[in-house]
């Protein structure tokens, strides 16, 4: 029922788009794209298009979009780049989230509470002011909304009682809420996204024939030389938490009310301190080298250019150019593309924040991290997904 849900158009606003749009396993639950077309949107990864007429897309999708690898792991304990989900008791429902005291109790974890916020978002799938009762909904309140996809669903396409068949404690369709339908996404994704059957996972599970020369010589590296590992540590190769790069900036922004324009200024805009500006989660690995491109903004289309943006990154975002973003054709947003880059003030903010340079690298030294990285793409968890895609689902 995840699964169908997963793929199903029925949870958007305008019923155009389902979560597979922007996270599609044949862009490694990604969607190719630097910044994604979401709501209006026509077609697939790097194809999709913006749309034609009223219909078409008012903005980018301000981040890139995530891969889901792994996302139901216990030790996770936040979300979304800048961390605006995560674990707490903050509110009394187990989690602090955009929703506040407004979100459902009974989400039964984190991946579940996620799975709620791009339904209401409007450029991602609830649409524009004025073209469904979805978006009115959100715009009252950011838990309105939710109801009405509730009975959407259970009283569409047979949903209601596949959720009195699946659910101990649902007895009739009309009892269905939100919280089932987050609850069901989530066990499908945790199900189908989970690996950790690698040739690296093989290695440290005894198999040291598993790694090349080079991969294993871009192991030693990773938790040696370059450091990698001060932040992408423990079993999901992720500290959990905020660092600033220095990414080149383009794109919309996810703005607060008060920013002047087209900026994102990361986790501060989640915490409210100067000391988490332009500071990004750190990601997890598993499968990196499947869900390019790389970065909050996807500012990096390969691994290597990745890798060389930490290993020096005043030096890489010198170097980087518009064209190196991957972005689809819109020329009706085009002026506001990297119109952030000419705002000198803004650049100079962001600039303070930079890092400084890792431990020089050689090119050959660079390729042996990139093996590395490759090494954690998963075996039968890629090329074997339990459930896999729908026959029905049309992009």
């Amino acid at each position: 029922m995840g699964q169908s849900l997963f793929y199903d158009t029925i949870l958007s606003g305008n019923r155009n788009i389902s979560c597979a749009h922007c996270h599609h396993p044949k862009f490694g639950t990604g969607d190719g794209l630097s910044l994604g077309i979401g709501e209006g949107g026509q077609g697939l990864g790097p194809d999709r298009t913006p749309g034609i007429g009223l219909a078409r897309i008012a903005k980018r999708i301000p981040r890139n979009a995530p891969g889901l690898w792994n996302l139901g792991g216990r030790d996770l304990t936040v979300m979304f780049h800048d961390g605006r989900l995560s674990k707490s008791e903050l509110f009394g429902n187990g989690f602090n989230s955009p929703a506040e005291e407004w979100l459902p109790q009974g989400l039964n974890s984190l991946l579940a509470a996620q799975a709620l916020f791009p339904l209401v978002a409007q450029f991602e799938m609830a649409g524009n002011p004025g073209e469904n009762e979805i978006i009115g909904a959100v715009h009252d309140r950011i838990d309105a909304a939710w109801p009405i996809l509730a009975k959407r669903v259970r009283t569409a396409g047979g949903y209601g009682a596949r959720f009195v068949a699946a659910f101990d404690h649902i007895d009739a369709p009309e009892e269905v809420t939100i919280v089932e339908i987050a609850n069901a996404l989530a066990a499908f994704m945790a199900l189908e996204w989970t690996s950790f059957d690698s040739l690296f996972d093989q290695y440290i599970g005894g198999d040291h024939a598993a790694l090349t020369a080079d991969q294993h010589a871009g192991m030693q590296l990773f938790y040696g030389k370059a450091e990698c590992a001060s932040c992408h540590s423990g079993p999901l190769m992720s500290d959990q938490k905020f660092h600033a790069l220095g990414l080149p900036a383009f794109g919309p922004g996810r703005t607060r009310l008060f920013d002047p324009y087209a900026r994102d200024v990361g986790r501060m805009g989640e915490s409210n301190r100067l000391e988490d500006s332009y500071a990004f989660r750190t990601p997890m690995l598993r499968n990196v080298a499947l869900t390019a491109p790389y970065g909050h903004n996807g500012a990096f289309a390969t691994l290597e250019g990745i890798v060389r943006q930490h290993l020096d990154p005043a030096r890489s975002r010198a170097d980087w150019r518009p064209e190196d973003a991957k972005l689809p054709d819109v020329p009706w947003l085009e002026a506001g593309d990297f119109v952030i880059q000419s705002d000198a003030r803004e650049m100079a903010r962001q600039a303070r924040v930079v890092p400084g340079k890792r431990p020089d690298l050689n090119d050959e030294e660079v390729a042996q991290i990139v093996a590395f990285l490759k090494s954690l793409t998963g075996t039968h968890s890629v090329t074997d997904p339990l459930f896999g895609v729908p026959e029905w689902f049309t992009p």
